[in-house]
């Protein structure tokens, strides 16, 4: 199956910065993102390919680079940070990332599965089938699979539980908590496109669950729904300016999920929400990025 037009989005930058780059174009693209290194220069070019219906290159450039200073401001460097959008033709890409995509077991409770191969999950398993190449995130950058594993490991079986997502990207967590039980699930992500996306993976699993756009900045602070797990896969400025915000989502006993957090920016995250009267139930650092699960009293 050939797509249609695409836009080729490219940021050139330091060897130090590439994942912190990656996920911010995953997150603002809703496409895997991939990178390659020069040997000459040091340099990494990170890219990702966008339908061209998703986005126009004005308002896609301006995104990037107001990322590119939100990960400046949090001390990650992504010099020389030169961003570029370009026009390509169709080509057969979603053939090619068959080729590199299998299934993902996340523990026993759960399986990210692509649309083309058959599952066989174990008994009592979820199944979730999310896409790559044209589609949203899958599940493989670190921080989803720490939230995933989390989701997975709160639920209690047989137990009413309630679920958030803060930032919801392509979906795949809200859908994972609804597959595994979590009522009422919602999830809400401040880019349209995102939540519209969300939305069409949330219909292709079955999964019931309530999508919005929203802003986690105006999340309210009491009176709203309290939630038994929340997730927050977000960046670093963003989850301790809003940290009374996130809390104010979670009920008292239950538990919040902090990830798209790079390792040496854990320590301060984690002061500000301990402070706050959270306690550190269970962490995880893969590559540069570390992420937790914290309990509200």
């Amino acid at each position: 199956m050939k797509s249609g037009p695409l836009w080729k989005v490219t940021v050139e930058t330091s060897a130090e910065a590439e994942d912190a780059v990656g996920a911010l174009l995953e997150r603002l693209c809703g496409q895997p993102a991939s990178a390659c290194f020069d040997l000459e220069t040091g340099r990494v070019t990170v890219s990702v390919f966008l339908p061209k219906s998703r986005s126009q290159p004005p308002l896609l450039r301006a995104r990037i680079r107001d990322g590119l200073d939100r990960l400046r401001a949090a001390g990650v460097d992504p010099a020389p940070g030169r961003v570029s959008v370009r026009s390509l033709p169709p080509e057969d890409w979603a053939e090619s990332w068959k080729r590199h995509f299998k299934p993902l077991p996340i523990g026993r409770a759960l399986l990210i599965c692509p649309s083309w191969i058959r599952p066989r999950p174990r008994p009592g398993q979820a199944v979730v089938t999310i896409d790559p190449g044209l589609s949203f995130g899958t599940g493989q950058h670190p921080t989803t699979a720490f939230c995933l594993a989390q989701i997975a490991a709160c639920r209690q079986p047989r137990t009413a539980q309630s679920f958030l997502d803060a930032g919801c990207g392509s979906g795949i967590l809200a859908i994972a908590a609804a597959k595994l039980g979590y009522q009422p699930v919602e999830a809400f992500d401040f880019d349209p496109d995102a939540v519209r996306v969300a939305r069409e993976n949330a219909l292709q699993n079955g999964a019931l669950l309530r999508l919005r756009r929203a802003d986690v900045r105006r999340l309210p602070l009491r009176g709203g729904r309290r939630f038994d797990l929340v997730c927050a896969n977000l960046l670093y400025d963003l989850l301790v300016e809003q940290a009374r915000r996130l809390i104010a989502q979670v009920r008292p006993g239950g538990r919040l999920v902090l990830a798209g957090i790079l390792e040496r920016q854990f320590e301060p995250v984690r002061r500000v929400f301990e402070e706050a009267g959270l306690t550190l139930r269970a962490s995880s650092r893969r590559k540069e990025w570390k992420s937790g699960a914290f309990q509200v009293p």
